[in-house]
């Protein structure tokens, strides 16, 4: 029976959302609230995430070693002399690897290369190994240019046009670091130049062009090249800077700052968590004031290498920014390390407010459609005309995805709405049909940019209009034929998502319960600079578009208050930001997660602008079965005159339990206060104490709000954001969807991935077979424990046990800060070879009959507490040597 079998089909579906009379929740006051915690749905379906079952395991690993690295205070010459004692002991210990990269300054260990899965339960038994973290494989969204909204208006949803037409900060003086696909530094945008008396001052390659780190491309090359050229084949760097500080046709946040491009990515687009850290040693010594990465690795911790250097890198005066992650369709706890870290700021996504595309005109209804060119299709012509046909209705929800009449469309450009099967699928039935061209329009509100890649190659321009300009056109054709007009024209038209939340965008909370993301900015169709040799101007989407955003406001926070300590800049932007309604429904006015949003909208003129900083600026509540937790803020003001705050607060929406599918509640958390009121003295301080009260339902969910300061008599109102889990955070269960389960490998996909005979997450397994035997001689015949993680767990074990006596074999695993999987089906295949440790002795255990034992801490549990573990144990394992 292959493991396939096993899984059944999700399918999510969501109702329609409540009327607009619909109850909202309590937002004010001093007392414990006793407002309902009903569900609400969105009006639109949320975004599906791939079902199929995936092996999601790596042959890259940190490994940790026992000191801190040198930016907590350990000598270089000690950290290499720890370094030398591990690759002696992993000779002695007869470990298999490739060594990538050793790190002293922000993080103490190395990267290596195993040469077989079975070197992966060796790894952990060399002394001297504090801890392991597979190294995360990193890959961008694809880039290809698909409209041109402005920039501008971007920057007016955040107040940066204010901060420098109105306040007159521009970043001068300060250096940022772009970690990403290099930057095009031949761009006029970008100064034109790289070297000493350029905007692009600073930089290095770690890659080169070949390099492609994604082991499903047929382009795979893990091998880096790295040179003293961080030029951009790619374009994801280059927009991401020209956020940041283009200053030319487009203009970024800060326009004159001076720029470090710090090459991570190959042409292809992807990268490995080791590179990244490396990049990040190299940024600290080239003495940048703030660094982005619109990069990271999903599921993660804040424990994860890249999020500890992260912080480190702040400790050392970095201001830190990176994006939270494009994981939204993937559920929650989806946050990427390093916006994870403790003093990262991690940054979601908003959708922009207008866009500017293509234009083509209906006649005769006198239509003008904004659309935007489906990747992996040729793109619309700029002049001639077709006659427009329709293949179904703006209620068809599965519109083309049946073949369709030979010859029906023939010479035409066919309408066809989204939903049910893939866009490939429809605009390859319309080609098949005769059809010209394909006009996709959406099947709820806003646009989008689709792709049609697949085999056959689409051959037809595919074009994508939005829902109302969808059906605009379906009801002129109903009234009369209609020709299509193709045009060498833009339109700038409002966005329906614009100022909500990009849908992308990832959820927190951070598996430690912190609260992540911290903050907000546009993310959603930007605008910017691009490869000068691939048009020189594009817009991509992601939170790596956001968090540019953020990156540049700190570099005008820290013109305009140039001994901004870089620990106390995310506070300044969190104190001063702006939540905004749920995506869902925003006319019923509840505000959206706090674990999705963060504190809000950045608001780059109120920052800067602001006299008042509160400190804490977020609160991270833990669990909350231990009842009501209070805490103390601090407020201290700046001002010239003393400022006396009225103490409110906002509830956002909860989620709840349900890691991949989420769901929607109102809360009824609530927050008293130790007083009303609170005065600050100029240029002094004041504490006030506020006990929260947590949501109650839906237990195992996530609930937020937000603790609002409103100044008597007018002036800038600031905001404490807080959220915390909804019940016994221990009792989430982990192990789910019918895993563990042992399992034999039956296939490697592609073949020419093969690796010494092993998978490294391209594996194909089928059940263990009842009183199957294994020789351990290649890892077709080996046993492999194939183990679903619901969510992420704080220690992963394996441990053997002779089946016939019981007699313990001591550890064949031992893993820390895990990682949830991806998806509610995909997995991580771990093998045993056949040997355990205790401590540094490692044991071969003889042939014979054995059990495998999984077990898992979860997520703040405590490691002595039996109800906090969860475990499974395995069919019998024979073994026989030849």
């Amino acid at each position: 029976m292959h493991w396939k079998y096993w899984f059944l089909a999700i399918t999510a579906v969501f109702l329609l959302a409540l009327a607009a009379c619909s109850p909202k929740p309590s937002s004010q006051g001093q007392g414990v609230s006793t407002q309902s915690v009903q569900e609400v749905t969105p009006a639109s379906p949320l975004p599906s995430p791939d079902t199929s079952p995936t092996d999601e395991s790596t042959r890259l690993w940190f490994v940790e070693l026992t000191s801190p690295p040198a930016a907590d205070g350990t000598s270089l010459s000690a950290l290499e002399a720890e370094q030398q004692a591990f690759r002696d002991n992993a000779r002695r210990a007869g470990l298999k690897y490739k060594e990538r990269f050793a790190y002293k300054e922000l993080w103490n260990g190395l990267s290596i290369e195993l040469a077989g899965s079975a070197e992966r339960s060796r790894l952990g038994r060399v002394a001297g190994v504090k801890a392991v973290y597979p190294v995360a494989t990193v890959v961008l969204p694809p880039t290809a240019p698909v409209a041109d909204p402005e920039l501008a208006t971007a920057l007016a949803m955040t107040g940066a046009d204010v901060a420098q037409n109105e306040l007159g900060y521009t970043g001068a003086g300060i250096k940022v670091a772009v970690m990403d696909t290099g930057v095009d530094y031949h761009h006029p945008d970008l100064g034109g130049c790289f070297g000493p008396g350029c905007r692009v001052a600073y930089g290095y390659d770690f890659v080169g062009d070949a390099y492609n780190a994604n082991p499903a491309d047929t382009a795979y090359n893990p091998t880096p090249a790295p040179d003293n050229d961080p030029d951009d084949c790619n374009g994801h760097g280059t927009h991401v800077a020209g956020i940041v500080g283009a200053n030319g046709a487009v203009k970024g946040v800060a326009p004159a700052v001076s720029f470090g491009a710090y090459r991570v990515f190959g042409c292809e687009g992807s990268t490995t968590a080791d590179i990244m850290l490396a990049a990040m040693e190299r940024a600290l010594s080239d003495g940048m004031h703030v660094l982005n990465m619109s990069i990271g690795s999903a599921f993660q911790w804040p424990q994860y290498p890249t999020a500890q250097a992260s912080d480190r890198l702040v400790n050392k005066g970095v201001v830190v920014v990176a994006s939270i992650g494009n994981s939204g369709a993937n559920g929650l706890y989806s946050a990427s390390a390093p916006g994870l870290g403790a003093k990262v700021i991690g940054v979601a996504s908003f959708d922009n407010s207008h866009v500017t595309v293509n234009t083509f005109t209906v006649t005769p209804a006198n239509l003008t459609v904004g659309y935007a060119n489906a990747t992996a299709a040729p793109p619309a012509p700029t002049s001639g005309s077709l006659p427009l046909a329709k293949t179904g209705t703006p209620t068809t929800a599965n519109d083309a995805c049946s073949p369709l009449p030979a010859g029906s469309l023939s010479g035409k450009a066919a309408l066809i709405r989204r939903g049910t099967c893939t866009f490939h699928v429809k605009a390859l039935n319309a080609q098949n049909a005769g059809a010209a061209a394909v006009v996709l329009y959406n099947n709820a509100p806003g646009r989008f940019i689709p792709t049609v890649a697949g085999t056959p190659a689409i051959t037809i321009p595919v074009v994508a209009v939005s829902d109302a300009e969808g059906v605009a056109i379906n009801n002129a054709i109903n009234s009369g034929p209609q020709t299509l007009n193709w045009t060498g024209q833009f339109g700038s038209f409002p966005n329906p998502t614009g100022g909500l939340i990009s849908s992308f965008s990832s959820y927190g909370l951070s598996p430690d319960l912190s609260l992540k993301p911290d903050i907000s900015a546009p993310g959603g169709l930007i605008r910017s600079t691009y490869p000068l040799e691939r048009g020189a101007y594009a817009t991509i989407s992601g939170t790596s578009m956001a968090s540019p955003h953020v990156a540049g406001a700190a570099a005008l926070l820290l013109e305009a208050r140039p001994n901004t300590p870089s620990q106390a800049v995310r506070g300044i932007l969190q104190n001063s930001a702006v939540p905004k309604a749920w995506w869902g429904n925003p006319a019923l006015g509840f505000l959206d997660n706090v674990h999705r949003q963060g504190a809000g909208m950045l608001d780059v003129a109120g920052a800067i602008l602001s006299t008042t900083k509160i400190e804490p600026a977020k609160l991270s509540l833990g669990e909350s079965q231990s009842g009501p937790a209070t805490r103390t803020l601090t407020l201290e003001n700046n001002g010239p005159s003393a400022v006396t705050y009225d103490l409110s607060f906002t509830n956002a929406l909860s989620t709840g339990p349900n890691t991949f599918s989420p769901s929607f509640h109102l809360s009824n958390a609530s927050v008293v206060f130790g007083a009303p009121s609170v005065t600050v003295p100029a240029g002094g301080t004041a504490s006030v104490s506020v006990t929260i009260h947590p949501a109650t339902a839906p237990v195992g969910g996530q609930y937020g709000g937000y603790v609002v300061f409103t100044p008597q008599g007018g002036g800038q109102t600031y905001r404490v954001p807080f959220a915390g889990y909804i019940g016994d955070y221990q009792a989430r269960q982990v192990f789910t969807g019918g895993f563990p389960f042992l399992g034999k490998l039956v296939s490697c996909t592609p073949a020419s991935l093969l690796r010494g005979n092993d998978c490294f997450g391209t594996g194909s397994y089928s059940v263990f077979p009842a009183g199957a035997t294994y020789t351990l001689t290649d890892a077709f015949n080996t046993p492999y424990v194939l183990v679903h993680l619901d969510h992420q767990v704080r220690r992963l074990r394996m441990e053997v046990f002779d089946a016939n006596t019981g007699k313990a074999w001591h550890r064949a695993l031992d893993q820390e800060y895990v990682a949830r999987n991806s998806t509610a089906t995909s997995f991580f295949a771990y093998p045993w070879d056949g040997s355990t440790a205790a401590g540094n002795k490692t044991y071969t255990v003889p042939d014979g009959s054995y059990v495998v034992k999984v077990s898992v801490l979860k997520a703040l549990g405590d490691d002595n507490n039996p109800a906090h573990w969860e475990s499974w144990t395995s069919p019998v394992i024979t073994i026989d040597r030849p």
